[in-house]
């Protein structure tokens, strides 16, 4: 879908400037409710990453990153659902509009992190989408999680939904590079492209595997793997 066709996508869902303008305004609040969803997010990672940096001798965390999701994007994703732009239909039908991504060194250490951040009270787990497990196709591996979270204004509560995708140093490796690739939304990759994509994929996948089998052999390394199971 080009830029044309989402603009007049998003001009169809207004009758008049009045309604235009309402729902501009509706626009920035929402962004504003996904905003501090993420950081209601990103602050108890970086809680738990200053935990272990002062009172462990390794961190499981190694980056945290966050995004919202663009207006183009999300204009996007309801065409594709062939939803009309709209507060309510970006609240009911999309839960990756605010995104947190967090860095692990080791597979045991996204597990171990997932099961920290899901076992806080005010978290409420929603979804899991095991990509490490059982990677997508091309090869992509991650663990996703949609997590709703309370963001308190002034005078009310807001339930918000933060995808949050947890990793490895080397499967987020693969998937900034792929992403590189893909870049062009509207190319299709040659075939041998995305095979040898995948062989990239499988390659790393069995560094990850080694390189934490290594790691178990250190006197310093706590093995998560028991948490494993969400």
């Amino acid at each position: 879908m080009n830029n044309e066709v989402i603009i007049r996508k998003a001009q169809e869902a207004f009758t008049d400037p009045q309604t235009m303008y309402k729902s501009i305004l509706e626009f920035q609040q929402l962004l504003m409710l996904y905003d501090a969803g993420i950081k209601q997010i990103t602050t108890k990672f970086d809680i738990l990453q200053e935990e272990f940096n002062t009172t462990h001798q390794r961190n499981p965390i190694e980056a945290i990153h966050s995004r919202i999701k663009d207006p183009m994007s999300i204009i996007e994703k309801l065409g594709r659902k062939h939803l009309s732009v709209s507060y309510k239909n970006i609240v009911e039908n999309l839960s990756d509009v605010a995104g947190v991504r967090v860095v692990c060194p080791f597979i045991s250490d996204v597990y171990h992190v997932a099961k920290m951040i899901t076992t806080q009270n005010d978290i409420n787990l929603i979804q899991v989408k095991d990509y490490i497990k059982e990677p997508k196709p091309n090869g992509y591996r991650s663990l996703h999680l949609i997590v709703n979270v309370d963001v308190y204004l002034s005078e009310q509560k807001h339930i918000i939904p933060v995808e949050i995708q947890i990793r490895t140093i080397a499967m987020d490796f693969w998937a900034s590079l792929e992403h590189q690739l893909h870049y062009k939304k509207d190319f299709k990759m040659p075939d041998n492209v995305d095979s040898e994509l995948k062989n990239c994929a499988d390659i790393i996948a069995e560094t990850d595997s080694r390189m934490q089998n290594l790691a178990k052999n250190l006197p310093n390394f706590k093995d998560y793997s028991e948490d494993s199971n969400l």
